[in-house]
């Protein structure tokens, strides 16, 4: 059966007309890492874009043209904004003049590591009130497969609309990459499920005006579980390699030069890295969302709980290695100072969500090391709701031990390996140097 043909209904042929027409009004609600990205690839397409947020500063600095996410020049978004392509708000009556809506809010994990849905069933709730016919709804936030059908389809039904008929609901991963110049929305392939045929055709017409390529799946079911593939194959690899650095360590093995060793292999084997451990929206949380769900039907994810407790430990790892290093050049961990190269969770982005160096930087604290920092992509963090300032990368002259935590490519590593005492270097950020101030992971 063909596209065409899936889309029998009346209401469904007319809203293809609006979307393939660039007629169709769409929203974008959560304007963060994900959904500004998006709502900007739809307003270049030439949708009439509105985006929604419950942040009143977020919705402000678009209407403004001042961009907030890296990946998006304040300029690209200014030219929009003025053209009046994009806009943003805080009030959900705008749902009533939309005809399509991308939903991606965060869904963190609460502290017992089951899913926190409350941003979907508020945004939903929310979207129920000025609801109507005709509208397609797909749901980017990640999470548990079942959640589309299981949570959101049946608020928005409640309207006494019926999908695949009256309106349309799919699920479609978000796959985003902060700091990636190569593969940013646009071009990276977007995988999309409906609750029906007829739902699943109208997200690939939808995502095929903006973005290059999408991949239709059956089922959201399918596009959900697709997301916390992805992110759990790389959570316990990741976890894989962390336990071999680990092995290496105790046995005085360089990790590095293994794992560059066996890169060389030209099938069978991707390289993958370790580090102080896991940050970031999706690697730390996502894997715990499939965990949560299998022990629901009696499975456990045993895969995921080992990964999850190994990668847990790397910052005590990388504080044990701080105070080894230390007392190996004569200083107490208590009263020494230590500055942290990096607070974000990974190179060149000012992202510090799940940041393994708030992680690493508490622990050495409540060692009584003296923690200052530099990252120039976060000028300042909370840390146990103390407010830091960061330091220029001079600073760690200063300092008893620098320890590299995220290797920002706008860090002075010569200069680095030349003023600090010690290094601490959990990135192999100093790769090809030889020095007996290194200290590698």
């Amino acid at each position: 059966m063909n596209g065409r043909q899936v889309l029998e209904e009346p209401t469904a042929r007319l809203l293809q007309e609006k979307i393939e027409s660039r007629a169709a009004r769409v929203g974008v609600v959560g304007l963060g890492y994900v959904g500004l990205p998006l709502a900007v690839e739809f307003a270049k397409a030439g949708f009439h874009v509105t985006g929604i947020d419950i942040n009143e500063e977020k919705a402000q600095r678009v209407n403004a043209g001042h961009s907030y996410i890296g990946d998006i020049p304040s300029e690209t978004l200014s030219s929009l904004v003025k053209a009046g392509k994009l806009r943003a708000t805080t009030d959900f009556s705008v749902v009533s003049d939309l005809d399509t809506i991308n939903i991606a809010v965060p869904t963190p994990l609460r502290k017992t590591r089951d899913p926190d849905m409350s941003h979907i069933v508020e945004s939903c709730r929310e979207i129920a009130k000025h609801f109507h016919a005709g509208m397609l709804v797909i749901l980017e936030s990640t999470t548990y497969p079942g959640t589309t059908d299981e949570v959101v389809l049946p608020m928005l039904q409640k309207t006494g609309l019926e999908a695949g008929r009256d309106f349309f609901l799919c699920f479609s991963p978000e796959r985003v990459d902060p700091g990636n110049a190569k593969f940013q929305t646009y071009n990276i392939p977007k995988v999309v499920g409906g609750v029906t045929p007829a739902c699943s055709e109208l997200g690939r017409i939808f995502y095929s005006q903006a973005l290059q390529q999408v991949v239709p799946v059956s089922s959201t079911q399918v596009a959900e579980m697709v997301k916390l593939l992805e992110n759990t194959f790389r959570m316990i690899n990741i976890g894989l390699v962390n336990e071999i650095a680990l092995m290496c360590d105790r046995m005085g093995i360089n990790v590095w030069e293994v794992i560059d060793a066996a890169a060389t292999k030209p099938f069978g084997f991707m390289p993958f890295y370790p580090g102080p451990g896991l940050g970031g929206h999706c690697i730390p949380i996502d894997p715990f969302y499939l965990s949560w769900k299998t022990k629901q039907a009696g499975i456990e994810a045993r895969f995921i709980d080992l990964a999850g407790y190994i990668n847990g430990q790397m910052p005590h790892f990388v504080a044990d290695k701080v105070q080894n290093a230390l007392n190996d050049h004569g200083k107490p961990v208590k009263g020494s100072r230590i500055h942290v190269m990096g607070a974000a969770y990974k190179r060149d982005i000012d992202d510090v969500r799940e940041s393994p160096a708030l992680d690493v930087m508490l622990l050495l604290q409540k060692r009584g090391g003296i923690v200052t920092y530099s990252d120039p992509h976060v000028p300042h963090l909370k840390l146990d709701e103390i407010r830091m300032e960061a330091l220029p990368e001079t600073a760690a002259a200063d300092a008893d031990c620098a320890v590299i935590i995220t290797d920002h490519r706008a860090f002075d590593y010569v200069g680095l390996l030349e003023r600090a005492k010690l290094i601490v270097d959990t990135r192999n950020a100093l790769k090809g140097n030889t020095s007996e101030k290194i200290v590698r992971l």
